[in-house]
This record gives C-alpha cells, sequence and structure tokens, in this order.
C-alpha cells in the first residue's frame, strides 16, 4: 500500500547509547537525571551475572540509596505494576532503571504511569490515554526482541480478564536506552531464538502495517536483513558478540520501526493466546507468523516480494505464489532451527475459550494496522490449528 508522500507521520524514540559496555554508562545519565533514589525494576534471573553487578556497582556509587523490585513474572501483571507503583511513591523514589528483557521494561513502564497518574495501570489502556509523563525512564535490555527500552509500547496482563491489554503512548517511550551486547551472552539458546523471532516479526508487521511511512520502512527492512543473517548463529555454542550485537542491532531497528508504525494481526493474536495460556511472547509470534502471513499476503504482495529479498531469497522474477510460499519455507526453517515447535500444545479446547481468544484478538489495538481486515473466522482458524490437544 502506498501511501501519499504528504500524509503526516510522526517519529519518536528515545536517546539510544548502542555498543560494548554501553551498559557501563549508567552512573553518568544518573548524575544528568540528579537522582538520588531510583527504583531498580528486574527480574531474579538476571541478578546472577557478572555484568548485572557491574551494572549495580555503577549506579550504586552514584546514589545514595536503591530499591529494588524485582517480584514480575514472565507476562508481568496489572497488580505487579500496581504495587511497583506503591513502593515508588512510598520510598520516594525518584528514577527508574529497568534492566531485563521486555517483563522488566514493560512492568517499568506501567509502575512509570501509575506513579505520575494515579489511578489503575488499566486505565490507561489503548492509544494516547496517558495524561502526565511519568519519572525519568532508564533502560538496559538484555534480550534482543521485545525493543521496549525504545518503544512507546507497554503490554500489561488483565488478571481479571485473562489476556494482555496494550497500552500506547510516547508518553511510555524511555528517556534513556543502554543496548549493550554483552548481557546477551548469557541468555538462554532457547529465549533467544523466540526474542529474536519476536524481533523478526516486529519487523515484518511494520513493514505492512497500514500506518507505516518512508521513515519507519529503512528500520523494518534493515531489521529483517540484519536478524535474518545471524539468528541461526545466535543460538549456537560458539556465539559471538558480533553475532549477539548483529542481533541486538536488528532488534533495535525493528523496535524503531514498530513502535511508529504500530504491529498486526500476529501480535494481536499472540497477546490474546499469551494472556489466556500464559505463554511466552516470542513462542506465540515464532507460531503463529506464517499464518497470518498467508492470509495478508495478498492485501501487499509488493511489501511482501521486499520482505522476500530481506530475507535473502531470489523473488525477482518469480510469480506471486512462489514468493509466498519462499517466504513461508524459510520461516519455518528458521524457526526450526530455532528447535521452537510449530503448535502449542493444550490439555483441552473448548468453543468458549475460541470464541475468548478471537474476541481479545479482534479487540487488540494492533489488530487495527493489519494490512487486511480479518474475519473472526480466518482468526479462530489459526488457534484451532497451533493449539493441539494432546492426549
Amino acid at each position: 500500500m502506498n501511501e501519499p508522500l504528504l500524509d503526516l507521520r510522526k517519529f519518536v524514540v528515545p536517546e539510544i547509547i548502542i555498543g560494548l559496555d554501553a551498559r557501563l554508562l549508567i552512573g553518568r545519565y544518573i548524575s544528568h537525571f540528579n537522582a538520588k533514589k531510583p527504583m531498580l525494576v528486574t527480574d531474579k534471573d538476571v541478578q546472577k551475572f557478572r555484568w548485572f553487578d557491574e551494572i549495580y556497582d555503577a549506579i550504586q556509587s552514584h546514589t545514595r540509596a536503591i530499591y529494588f523490585f524485582d517480584d514480575i513474572s514472565p507476562n508481568p501483571k496489572d497488580y505487579e505494576a500496581m504495587r511497583g507503583a506503591e513502593l515508588f511513591l512510598a520510598n520516594q523514589c525518584d528514577l527508574i532503571i529497568a534492566i531485563g528483557g521486555g517483563s522488566p521494561i514493560d512492568c517499568a513502564k506501567c509502575i512509570s504511569i501509575v506513579s505520575a497518574n494515579g489511578g489503575h495501570v488499566l486505565d490507561y489502556e489503548g492509544v494516547d490515554e496517558i495524561r502526565m509523563p511519568g519519572p525519568p525512564l532508564i533502560c538496559i535490555p538484555t534480550t534482543a526482541g521485545s525493543s521496549a527500552d525504545v518503544s512507546q509500547f507497554a503490554i500489561i496482563k488483565d488478571t481479571a480478564a485473562n489476556v494482555k491489554r496494550a497500552i500506547i503512548s510516547k508518553k511510555l517511550v524511555p528517556d534513556l536506552a543502554l543496548i549493550d551486547p554483552v548481557p546477551l551472552m548469557s541468555m538462554d539458546p532457547y529465549l533467544t531464538g523466540c526474542t529474536g523471532m519476536d524481533a523478526l516479526t516486529h519487523a515484518i508487521e511494520a513493514y505492512v502495517s497500514d500506518t507505516h511511512s518512508a521513515l519507519t520502512d529503512v528500520h523494518a527492512l534493515e531489521a529483517i536483513s540484519l536478524i535474518s543473517q545471524v539468528i541461526e548463529q545466535a543460538v549456537l555454542p560458539d556465539r559471538t558478540i558480533d553475532t549477539m550485537f548483529q542481533l541486538m542491532l536488528g532488534s533495535l531497528q525493528a523496535g524503531l520501526a514498530f513502535s511508529n508504525a504500530s504491529l498486526g494481526g500476529v501480535h494481536a493474536m499472540a497477546h490474546s493466546m499469551g494472556g489466556l495460556l500464559d505463554l511466552p511472547h516470542g513462542e506465540c509470534n515464532s507460531i503463529l507468523l506464517e499464518h497470518v502471513i498467508r492470509l495478508n499476503f495478498d492485501s501487499v504482495p509488493g511489501r511482501f516480494r521486499n520482505i522476500g529479498e530481506q530475507l535473502g531469497l531470489d523473488v525477482a522474477d518469480a510469480t506471486d505464489a512462489l514468493v509466498l510460499e519462499s517466504i513461508l519455507q524459510r520461516i519455518c526453517t528458521i524457526r526450526n532451527n530455532l528447535q521452537i515447535r510449530s503448535f502449542i500444545p493444550v490439555e483441552e479446547l473448548s468453543a468458549e475459550t475460541l470464541d475468548h481468544l478471537v474476541a481479545n484478538a479482534q479487540d487488540d489495538p494492533c489488530m487495527v494496522t493489519n494490512p487486511k481486515e480479518l474475519t473472526d473466522q480466518e482468526v479462530r482458524s489459526i488457534y484451532d490449528r497451533i493449539l493441539q490437544i494432546q492426549t
């Protein structure tokens, strides 16, 4: 879809520093914010690594006190964000430092929202519902996938409805992202694969989004190229720091694209499925991606042809049908090489569960910018195909 050149578009990014040992610059930026008591939002798993100790030492040398908040689920929950905001205010913290993958960073964003605006975090679901900017937020990502460190998205689980909710606002864009490949060297290979596929999905969905632009296209295409070249090497025992840097750079480029172009049906369906079944987000995207591409292809075949080229496929003289099958085959090959299955095993799957999944996917803000208006039956058929009852 080619929009008129004069259509208005906006593009928002945080301050970004990327490179080897970027994480160690944290002290300098604490001083820039004149912070005295930061809240460190993280998860327990990353605290066992030496690089985390180095970050902590750098923070400690520039502050009077540090308040830890690490009671965060892999899919962060609304009550966790509310508890974090309560503690942020009670301890009179003045800065949030998020260290981790998408879960701690999304939770940190939600803590920021509530600490500045009050109310309940789910009050801010949707687009541009946040009135006041929150306290300063510094992010140090430890995975190459979510790009929460550069985006204007936060995903939080509504525990009453059992679904993930999207909060989208430029007020969620962090003040600073310190993007360092060192933490990726200690990341579990399966998590590396899932988060990398999340980043690839970000780039593909941003490129075919109804709100893409020339600014987002360049980042999306570069991300597809970078990620597809290194993702399979990134899960190997002999992976190098350069490989992980390239993967992180691809994730960053994808984040810049989707933060400003939004996403599509894969993410809408992943949010619904991941929220109900408490599944890893990257795994959901990996499994859903090929099915949604098949439905979307005819709406923007030229764009998918460009995606095929960035995936390294010879599509110059191929028919549309061959382009589609080549893309799907490449994505399946990547997923298989990452040891990610093609389905989700479930103990049971009722009609009511499918209705719930479909309704929440269709209500997700990401579905609005999908290049094709997916019918309830199309969404349902994908869920029915990938959710397999195990006997």
